[in-house]
């Protein structure tokens, strides 16, 4: 059974529906230990009884929520003897934690 898209607004719209596209590059959650990038995605805010609540669709892909700074990668590269890419994956692993990524490198 198909629906008018039309048909479907106007019902909305008698409901007390308002949805609306958002035009977003990118979509980011933040969790405890990790981060899931949506990107590309198709985002739409739907907003009931004075309630805003968004669907969004796209590729999700995770990736970690470490906090570290290119200043930190320079360090751990220059303090473990190991190029840059080495030291941001090893900054990774052990969650932003520099002295544990240069031991880890060192190790």
């Amino acid at each position: 059974m198909k629906i008018n898209p039309k048909d479907m607004e106007r019902a909305m719209k008698q409901m007390g529906i308002k949805s609306e596209n958002v035009e977003a590059l990118e979509v980011l959650i933040k969790c405890k230990d990790k981060e899931l990038v949506i990107e590309s995605p198709s985002v739409q805010k739907v907003t009931m009884a004075g309630q805003e609540s968004f669907q969004i669709t796209g590729a999700v892909r995770e990736r970690s929520s470490s906090k570290f700074t290119e200043d930190d990668v320079k360090l751990v590269s220059e303090q473990a003897g190991v190029d840059e890419a080495l030291a941001r994956d090893a900054l990774e692993k052990a969650k932003g934690d520099i002295a544990a990524a240069i031991m880890e490198l060192k190790g």
